[in-house]
């Protein structure tokens, strides 16, 4: 069934805290910008960066950070390595014309031990799409391989992205899952997941491995993200399901800042934060507002299913504790990606699948 659902009024956020990125070179630029918070805490790294998984989505914004971040405490003597296999080469070239290191390796069938030194370790790397099919490849990738990193990096502060899918779905009108809340995956990529954190656990456990483990959902850049899903569907007059009625979502910007700042909290005993917005945002309202931000006639946007009554949610309210609130609040990252659309400004194509409730991805 369809129907139509009214504009609803504007979330209660304050403006931007930036100017709208208006080109691919401006979010970039608006991605790689520390904070202060940042730079203090960069100036207190012991070791080169190695960043694992640099040529993702999030990679390249977390490298090029990382590297202003260290440039403005005066770190200049510590290098930032992004690892990656490199498939495109001009964002390889980009990051060197921005004073990071590319290094090319097959971190699944390569030596670990032709890794570069480092005393710091962002692990990125993670198979998602497709786990479904080809579940083997989603272990050997999300918890063999953690292993043969933390054996190569053992002495090193590790800083490694997980998911909030390790969490079962909650009731949405909890205020999500919390990290001492148990763990219920659902599916096979889920399940992999968490097998990496009890592998990383296990290296801390035993070997006194320094690890933060960072549960991320759902990273929003622009170009990619449940807001774009979302408003490129109202923009298309397609409609919107609603079934998974309600998502988190956090700017990317902020998620890689987080995952930097995490490796000071690493310890042996595992640091574990939940990384996401700081509010349940209603899919429903979400296509409303982008509905409006298009002019569709009366404000409204077409919408599909009722929601259901358990969401994947996670409360991030130690993260914000910790790390301070996201500098770019939702209701700016929906005007912001309303814009990047109407200006016709490119997408990933890669779409989040946030509305997957049986864990198959």
């Amino acid at each position: 069934m369809t129907h139509t659902t009214t504009p609803p009024p504007p979330f209660p956020f304050p403006g931007p805290a930036f100017d709208f990125p208006s080109s691919e070179r401006q979010l970039e630029d608006l991605l790689a910008t520390p904070s202060p918070a940042l730079v203090s805490d960069a100036a207190r790294l012991d070791g080169d960066l190695v960043v694992l998984g640099a040529g993702g989505k999030m990679g390249p914004s977390l490298a090029r950070l990382a590297r202003r971040a260290l440039d403005a405490a005066g770190r200049t003597d510590l290098a930032v390595h992004a690892v990656s296999r490199w498939s495109d080469r001009a964002a390889a070239d980009a990051l060197a014309a921005d004073g990071v290191r590319p290094v090319t390796a097959d971190l699944l069938d390569g030596d670990p031990g032709a890794l570069p030194e480092a005393g710091n370790v962002v692990f990125m790397v993670g198979a998602k799409f497709g786990s479904a099919g080809n579940p083997a490849h989603a272990w050997a990738v999300n918890a063999a391989l953690p292993d043969r990193i933390a054996r190569r990096y053992r002495d090193a502060r590790i800083a490694a992205f997980s998911t909030g899918n390790v969490y079962p779905l909650v009731d949405t009108a909890s205020a999500g899952s919390a990290e001492t809340d148990p763990v219920g995956p659902v599916g096979e990529y889920a399940m992999s997941c968490l097998g990496r954190e009890r592998v990383l656990g296990y290296h801390a456990a035993v070997h006194d491995t320094r690890v933060a483990l960072l549960r991320l959902n759902y990273a929003v850049d622009l170009r990619y993200g449940v807001l774009a899903d979302i408003a490129a569907s109202v923009q298309a007059g397609e409609p919107v399901d609603v079934t998974t009625g309600h998502v988190n979502v956090v700017w990317q910007g902020y998620a890689n800042e987080v995952a930097l700042r995490a490796l000071l909290h690493a310890h042996e005993d595992v640091f574990t934060v939940n990384l996401t917005g700081p509010e349940t945002a209603s899919v429903r309202r979400l296509a409303g507002l982008f509905a409006a931000e298009f002019g569709s006639p009366g404000g409204a946007a077409v919408t599909t299913g009722t929601e259901s009554g358990t969401a994947l949610l996670s409360d991030a309210s130690h993260c914000h504790a910790l790390f301070g609130y996201p500098p770019v609040s939702l209701r700016t990252l929906v005007g912001w990606q309303a814009e990047w659309l109407r200006r016709g400004l490119p997408l990933s194509g890669r779409p989040t699948k946030f509305q997957t409730r049986d864990g198959r991805f």
